[in-house]
């Protein structure tokens, strides 16, 4: 992680519906609205890696994010997650690798706006 503004560590990893796996951190900058969040730069990571092409738009099966508390992905990461996983499992843990919290995107974004709105699937 490069965080030294907010000095608050974010590693995110997921797994892929063929068993792949991708791990990334945050990326800070001194405007914030430009930082990278750890799991925007892993969903780019996995895209560019070819995933969307060899598994479907929908290819995560998986996401664990580590913090320094075991703070969840925020709105934007969220949304983001809305386009590559269907109800994929979100794990969240410490700096130590505690898990502090288990459950899915559909209880973390409920009633959301996803690509089948503007008719895509």
């Amino acid at each position: 992680s490069w965080s030294p503004y907010s000095h608050y560590p974010v590693g995110a990893a997921l797994l892929t519906k063929g068993g792949e796996t991708f791990a990334s951190c945050n990326v800070e900058v001194a405007s914030y609205g430009l930082t990278d969040c750890a799991e925007s730069s892993l969903i780019s990571k996995a895209v560019s890696e070819g995933m969307v092409k060899k598994h479907g738009r929908r290819f995560i099966k998986a996401l664990a994010v580590v913090t320094k508390n075991g703070g969840m992905s925020c709105g934007r990461c969220r949304q983001r997650l809305r386009e590559h996983c269907d109800d994929c499992l979100i794990i969240s843990a410490n700096l130590k690798g505690k898990i502090l919290k288990t459950t899915t995107l559909k209880k973390l974004l409920p009633d959301s706006f996803g690509p089948e709105d503007l008719g895509v699937d």
